[in-house]
């Protein structure tokens, strides 16, 4: 995801948390401690980006998880083309089905950095780990009124300098091949998540986003009782919505660029799995999930 600015907020973090193996929760919540040894697994593949055998290892991870939790998966090669010529890169859809022909996405990037020994344990890792979290709790809450799509991006970050050209491939490739498809027309909504593991959960309001539907969001984190933890501050980011964006789709982006004191752990190898919280991947899939719920209804 590309910097954005705002003013700087001091907000206490979060309790810490231990990072252990997932607990036995089989329930409609999504389990913290389930995302989290999703991350620590992704973690352990070390640099995802696209073309390393890390990036094969998560791509084999993401597949083999959304089968065990018996969801739909669709694969998507596409080659992009980037400053260090044409890589192969690859979006894992999962698709909850729903009564109706509208689709809800959920979508996120689980490539990292191109910067060596980064692991990105906050940036690809949590919201690949949340991802697979929603999908597992959504499949057990068929039927859906509105279909639900988990969309895996793949090479959201530059492959050198960010540029309009160079990051978020994945989403731009699957925004236009859903509008070839007609399947654009379909979707009713589109929500991103990025670096929401931080254990000093900040959240602003992305500025570029579709406002009624952060309000909808935001109004979820209220009455869940997570206000503290969605500001009302905002800040700007071009991320995997604004393809979506671009072609009409309401898409919003909840990305915490509050990423250490100063934010001093953002795209640096400091990025590690002691900076996630279990506790922040729950808070953010428990508001991703009441947001789909009041969006079912719309």
């Amino acid at each position: 995801m590309r910097r954005a600015f705002f003013s700087f907020v001091l907000l206490a973090g979060l309790a810490p948390a231990s990072c252990h193996a997932a607990d036995k929760d089989v329930s409609s919540k999504v389990s913290g401690q389930r995302a989290m040894a999703h991350v620590q697994a992704l973690v352990a593949f070390g640099e995802r980006r696209p073309g390393s055998e890390g990036h094969r290892e998560a791509q084999a991870y993401i597949l083999a998880e959304l089968r065990k939790a018996e969801v739909e998966v669709e694969e998507v090669n596409f080659e992009a083309e980037t400053p260090r010529g044409k890589l192969p890169m690859k979006n894992i859809i999962a698709k909850i089905p729903g009564r109706s022909q509208d689709i809800l996405v959920v979508g996120g990037h689980y490539d990292t950095l191109w910067k060596d020994g980064f692991v990105g344990a906050n940036d690809g890792g949590s919201s690949a780990a949340l991802l697979l979290e929603l999908a597992r709790v959504l499949r057990r809450q068929m039927p859906l009124e509105k279909s639900v799509w988990i969309a895996f991006f793949d090479g959201e970050e530059a492959v050198e300098a960010w540029s309009e050209r160079d990051g978020v491939y994945g989403s731009r490739w699957q925004a236009a091949l859903w509008r070839q498809q007609g399947i654009l027309r379909r979707v009713r909504a589109l929500i991103v998540v990025d670096m929401i593991g931080d254990r000093g959960l900040t959240l602003r309001r992305e500025q570029n986003s579709t406002p009624w539907l952060t309000d909808l969001v935001w109004q979820a984190a209220r009455d869940k009782g997570y206000a503290a933890y969605f500001l009302d501050e905002e800040t700007a980011a071009y991320d995997d919505h604004s393809a979506f964006l671009a072609l009409g789709v309401p898409a919003v982006d909840l990305i915490d660029f509050d990423f250490g004191p100063n934010n001093r752990y953002w795209h640096t190898n400091q990025d590690t799995v002691d900076k996630v919280s279990p506790r922040s991947l729950a808070i953010v899939g428990e508001v991703v999930l009441e947001t789909l719920s009041r969006l079912m209804s719309r």
